[in-house]
């Protein structure tokens, strides 16, 4: 017995993980398939009969409507993405394709729901510039970041400063309390001194226990000092509960300044390492 496809045709629409509408020339819906409610938070019958622009983001309104005409024109199939606003209020990114259909008189679009592609793709940017552990910017970025800081300083004659921070006797932390503690340590240091600097400066992690802090544009010669001082308060503030037995650690922190020390990367990071060194073999 032969096999009714148009029957089907309806069934196998609302089957597909992709959203279809059918728009009117007047972008009015007419029809839109069950993965709305997944795409938009709409069932399809709160959408059926509704402007398809009600649901564009005001800042992509424009752009979309004319891609729509193009496609209403006998352009090829369009391919095109905007931000959708849903029915919770959350801006969504939406890439659809469109055709014109001249024979019955409407629009027929396709639109995907990529939020998990595009929160995927987010967090690897992420992950490429930062430190897993603590979240921190990492050296990649860090090293991006300074030298953008020296191209502006050089340029508007301002001043910087690096800050090597480094957490005295942190093995012995790992091999007396074991590598986890040492890791969640790593992760309190991180927010203390993120705490301890404006958001226009950066604190990287550069690997083991050390840290370093990009302080811009400073506006007077104490404002190093301050920080440091800032930072070492803070570190010796004692570790919040389920740290039992563990004393927060010391600090060593050298201190390179541009242009003083240095008018580039390298020479700044090996001045402020050396200087980090010099105060761990003081003890200061």
């Amino acid at each position: 017995m032969p096999v009714d496809l148009t029957a089907l045709y309806p069934k196998l629409i609302h089957l597909l993980m992709d959203t279809v509408f059918v728009v009117d020339p007047d972008n009015r819906i007419i029809f839109v398939s069950n993965t709305c409610k997944t795409l938009l938070g709409y069932d399809a019958d709160e959408l059926t009969g509704t402007l398809i622009s009600d649901y564009m983001h005001p800042e992509d309104r424009e752009a979309s409507l004319d891609a729509a005409r193009r496609a209403m024109q006998g352009e090829a199939p369009i391919d095109f993405r905007h931000r959708s606003v849903r029915k919770d209020g959350r801006v969504v990114p939406r890439p659809w394709s469109a055709r014109w259909s001249a024979e019955e008189g409407v629009r027929i679009g396709v639109a995907r729901d990529v939020t998990a592609l595009t929160q995927a793709e987010a967090e690897l940017r992420f992950l490429a510039q930062h430190d897993p552990l603590t979240k921190l910017t990492n050296r990649s970025l860090f090293h991006d970041r300074l030298e953008t800081a020296l191209r502006t300083a050089r340029r508007q004659g301002s001043c910087l400063a690096l800050l090597f921070v480094d957490i005295d006797d942190f093995k012995l932390i790992n091999d007396v309390h074991g590598h986890a503690t040492g890791d969640r340590l790593l992760c309190v240091v991180a927010r203390r001194l993120e705490s301890c600097v404006r958001e226009s400066d950066t604190v990287a992690r550069m690997g083991g226990d050390e840290f370093i802090v990009l302080l811009t544009d400073l506006q007077t010669g104490g404002a190093v000092d301050a920080t440091v001082d800032r930072i070492r308060d803070v570190m010796a503030q004692p570790l919040e509960a389920g740290f039992d037995g563990v004393t927060m650690p010391s600090c060593s922190i050298g201190v390179a300044r541009y242009p003083a020390d240095g008018e580039d990367a390298a020479v700044l990071l090996s001045h402020a390492d050396d200087a980090m060194y010099r105060m761990k073999v003081r003890g200061a």
